[in-house]
């Protein structure tokens, strides 16, 4: 070889060389188990996201508007779906093997256990992450894995209006369930109008279980192991039938959904029902003439006081054009202080990142009192795969229960066994 070919050899080398890494300088490994070989390629997410209220879906629309505006290579494919039948457009959607990229919704651990969830820990930022309150991120948590983020939460409290009470006699919200029982008898014998309002329709059963179970001093599950059908999970449902059977409920709590009830209660048909925070900011602006109050959720003579939270999340399901990078922006999109805390005052719910929690606990003192108190709540089992099952089984359970067509304690045997096969 000529020692010309061999400098022009060497020249080719070298320029093979120089682009090899001005290539490896386009393409980074960015954290979120994707490599990003342009930065202007482009992507999309489709989100479906629960109706919480009227205002849901404006606020959403706008949010990805405003999302795209800024990135504009990322385009959003967004659904507001209704609670009532948010669950049967998501499973359609994942039976067709169309899973949206990002769901809202209360329940994650089956679709975890079938492999279907991309983990949080590849697309959450740190700094989201690190916002988060960690008591909220346990139940997000499947063996080790983040499989979802907390978006809002609630507490559960006693809400009754004054006026009823002041009328009948009554000075302070029921503590216990021997309180509960006489309260509601002295407004149904007093004002002619149903004393406590109890939501066992499909929508809310699981949360009326839940506070006399947890009530009672039992609950769903004890010691990581479900404990459905344990004797003071009985009882607090056999308290409850008899509260009905007395007259002493609404008398539809398996047809009126609890939402339904806070307007009788605003009506001034109602003395009292439990319901979550969103009470005291959706039913003052329908009844703003309305004096309402709130209280504990009563408990059996001797139990600690229950406080029971709830949250929603969100989670990614593996689709064909998931793109991490791109869910991350947008996640952090979402929970950008201003934004978020428009969201959680326009819902009336809890915020799930300290920054915003600590403003809005700083300016008002019943948010402080309600985030203070979510801490030491206790929560539904999200994080374990038979719970959706066991939530789905409890949706026609209120009536056959009410009407004896079977006793509380055959139902809950039901539920237990439910329970049990979907852990295997």
């Amino acid at each position: 070889m000529s020692q010309f070919d061999q400098r022009k050899r060497g020249l080719l080398i070298i320029l093979l060389q120089l682009t090899a890494v001005l290539f490896t300088g386009c393409t980074r490994e960015d954290g979120l188990g994707s490599a990003s070989a342009n930065p202007d390629a482009k992507a999309s997410i489709t989100f479906v996201a629960a109706e919480y209220s009227s205002s849901t879906k404006p606020y959403f629309e706008k949010l990805v508007k405003d999302f795209e505006t800024k990135y504009p290579n990322i385009t959003v494919e967004l659904q507001v779906i209704n609670w009532d039948i948010l669950d049967s457009a998501y499973n359609t959607m994942i039976s067709r093997n169309e899973p949206p990229d990002l769901l809202l919704t209360n329940i994650y651990a089956h679709f975890a256990k079938d492999g279907l969830l991309n983990s949080m820990d590849d697309i959450m930022s740190k700094e989201l992450k690190d916002d988060i309150y960690p008591y909220l991120m346990e139940s997000s948590k499947m063996e080790g894995t983040q499989y979802t983020v907390p978006y809002v939460a609630t507490i559960r409290q006693l809400y009754y209006n004054k006026d009823i009470f002041n009328e009948v006699g009554i000075t302070q919200p029921p503590k216990d369930w021997k309180s509960l029982e006489e309260d509601a008898r002295k407004i149904k014998e007093t004002k002619q109008v149903d004393g406590f309002g109890v939501d066992l329709t499909d929508n809310e059963i699981w949360a009326y279980l839940s506070y006399f179970f947890y009530g009672a001093g039992g609950g769903w599950m004890k010691n990581g192991e479900w404990a459905i059908n344990s004797p003071e999970n009985v009882e607090g449902i056999t308290f409850l039938k008899d509260l009905y059977e007395k007259g002493l409920t609404d008398a539809e709590p398996t047809v009126t959904t609890r939402d339904e009830k806070q307007r009788i209660l605003g009506n001034g048909k109602l003395g009292m029902l439990i319901s979550g925070n969103y009470f005291e900011t959706v039913v003052p602006q329908e009844y703003p003439g309305l004096k309402w109050g709130k209280g504990p959720i009563p408990v059996k003579v001797g139990q600690t006081p229950l406080v029971l939270g709830v949250q929603d999340v969100l989670m990614s399901f593996k689709t064909n054009h998931t793109n991490k990078e791109a869910l991350s922006k947008f996640l952090d999109f979402m929970y950008e202080d201003a934004r978020y805390e428009e969201f959680v005052l326009r819902e009336g719910f809890l915020p799930t990142i300290r920054t915003v929690g600590s403003k809005l606990a700083k300016d008002d003192p019943s948010m402080k009192q309600n985030l203070d108190a979510i801490k030491t709540a206790k929560f539904y089992p999200i994080q374990d795969p038979a719970w959706s099952a066991v939530l789905n089984a409890t949706r026609n359970m209120g009536q056959t229960v009410l009407l004896g067509q079977t006793s509380p304690k055959q139902a809950l045997d039901r539920l237990q066994q439910i329970a049990l096969n979907k852990s295997h």
